[in-house]
């Protein structure tokens, strides 16, 4: 069979590795880095350890199909999964605070009516109704097959948005909108407002200009529920690397790919940093698609009728995380995952999306998302618990140590609204910044024109393939593992296919 090289070693270049090696084609990462995994990336010291990338894990069902098709052991066997209960616990600017219940409707609706007040928990209902109408109308062209070459049909926003009412909406007919205008007019409520555009900030979208189609992110963690894999995300890359060892598939790390190589019009192999070059019939290229392009010198990757790489309108934000030691055992009825939403909504969206860069910083109040895992691997003993803060921050960099440090203590300040006598117990604690290249990549989303698509895995050059968080369908670890199976598809199966049935 073809042998295949597959640039990068994150999931979603993984993914589509195993998937190749069981079809029975010879597979050769390069990846450039010390280790796999991408974004799943874990912070160890001290016996403590932090997940520094994604937390958690929404539709698990992705990971178990590759499991299921790559090898005997299901995905189970490999990773032992858990659904968090509750699947987050919020804390409101005005004090106010709510457990919501994992993948449980009527226990959500419950738990706004008891908190915010009689109402809240229907309006939330109907509105994740509507955006489960989105989620049917883009699952499959958006989730689960390749980019279509009509894309641009994508670029209406199927959010079903309510009949406007009043003197000059009256008869006409819905209207679609931002995700912050649907807040607003849905939702009423600035603590269901906060509830909803916090989804879209944790993935480094501006809820003030994303499609309301973005609706469909709080939908999939309610509905498939939100899971966590004893050991950390880290423990799922584990896993598939595993996988990806145990059919044949050869790793070389420390292994910079900066060409493509072109035969008669056709990727065949690639060109490392140290002149060596390996080839290949089928080229699977990870990362940045910017970064791609600029590998191939005759001409771009995208034309101008296709979803570029610079299709989105304005740099994703990255993640600044800090990881935090503590002494004391951490109680029992701790909540996995705590979001602590801003105090400003204004001044934090201005600070994470607004233009220029500017010295690094956070806002004064930021939203910051608290994860407590009980989990005995994240410590060294039970008289002690790791934590790890996060906050969605501004593009680019790079921090300084002071103006790092500033931001922590601005995130530690806000997560004792979820941990008590935090900083009592602190031990140490680690800051993380986040590096230039590693933005937080949201999944595509229709609506807003097609701003807000990914680039397609074909590109113009037959052979060559684009995958994992910041190709179609986008990022989060489902979204980039649906990446690998496409990008397998359309190799073992041909430039026709269309996706799984």
């Amino acid at each position: 069979m073809a042998g295949i090289a597959v640039i990068g070693a994150g999931m979603g270049a993984m993914a589509a590795a195993a998937r190749l090696a069981v079809a029975g084609h010879r597979v050769a990462v390069f990846e450039r880095g010390a280790t796999y995994g991408g974004a799943l990336r874990r912070f160890e010291r001290d016996g403590f350890a932090f997940d520094t990338g994604p937390g958690l894990l929404h539709l698990p069902a992705v990971y178990r199909d590759l499991f299921v098709k790559t090898g005997r052991e299901p995905l189970e066997s490999c990773v032992e999964l858990s659904q968090v209960d509750p699947a987050s616990r919020h804390v409101f600017a005005d004090g106010t605070a709510v457990s919501l219940p994992n993948a449980s409707r009527a226990g959500v609706v419950e738990a706004l009516d008891g908190a915010l007040g009689a109402g809240a928990g229907e309006r939330w209902s109907a509105f994740v109704n509507r955006a489960r109408d989105a989620w049917d109308a883009t699952r499959r062209p958006l989730l689960e097959e390749p980019l279509r070459p009509d894309w641009q049909v994508l670029g209406r926003d199927p959010y079903p948005a309510v009949r406007r009412r009043g003197l000059f909406g009256r008869g006409k007919g819905p209207t679609t909108a931002t995700l912050a205008e649907v807040a607003r007019r849905e939702l009423a409520d600035p603590r269901l407002v906060a509830l909803l555009e916090s989804h879209a900030l944790a993935y480094g979208f501006d809820p003030r200009s994303a499609p309301a189609s973005a609706a469909v992110l709080p939908y999939m963690e309610q509905t498939f529920g939100s899971w966590y894999a004893r050991g950390g995300m880290r423990a799922l890359a584990d896993a598939l690397y595993e996988r990806c060892l145990a059919r044949r598939v050869e790793f070389t790390f420390g292994a910079e790919v900066t060409g493509i190589v072109e035969k008669d019009g056709r990727a065949a192999g690639v060109e490392l940093a140290d002149g060596q070059v390996a080839g290949a019939e089928f080229v699977v290229a990870g990362g940045d698609p910017v970064r791609l392009a600029a590998m191939v010198p005759g001409g771009p990757l995208w034309g101008a009728e296709d979803v570029g790489p610079e299709v989105r309108p304005e740099r994703a934000p990255g993640r600044f995380t800090v990881a935090l030691a503590l002494r004391g055992a951490r109680p029992g009825d701790a909540a996995h995952r705590t979001v602590v939403h801003g105090e400003d909504r204004a001044a934090e969206l201005a600070a994470v999306f607004g233009e220029g860069a500017g010295p690094r910083a956070v806002c004064h109040g930021p939203t910051v998302t608290v994860l407590r895992p009980d989990d005995p691997a994240s410590r060294p003993d039970d008289d002690h618990e790791a934590v790890t803060l996060s906050a969605t921050v501004a593009a680019g960099g790079p921090w300084d140590r002071e103006a790092a440090e500033a931001a922590a203590d601005r995130l530690v300040e806000r997560a004792e609204a979820a941990v008590p006598g935090l900083r009592e117990r602190l031990l140490w604690r680690e800051v993380l910044p986040p590096a230039d290249d590693e933005p937080v990549a949201g999944p595509a989303l229709a609506g807003r024109e097609g701003r807000f698509l990914r680039p397609a895995n074909r590109t113009r050059i037959p052979g060559l393939y684009a995958v994992g968080g910041r190709s179609h369908p986008g990022g989060g670890p489902a979204h980039a593992g649906m990446s690998g199976a496409i990008v397998a598809g359309l190799i073992v199966n041909g430039e026709d296919w269309r996706g799984s049935a």
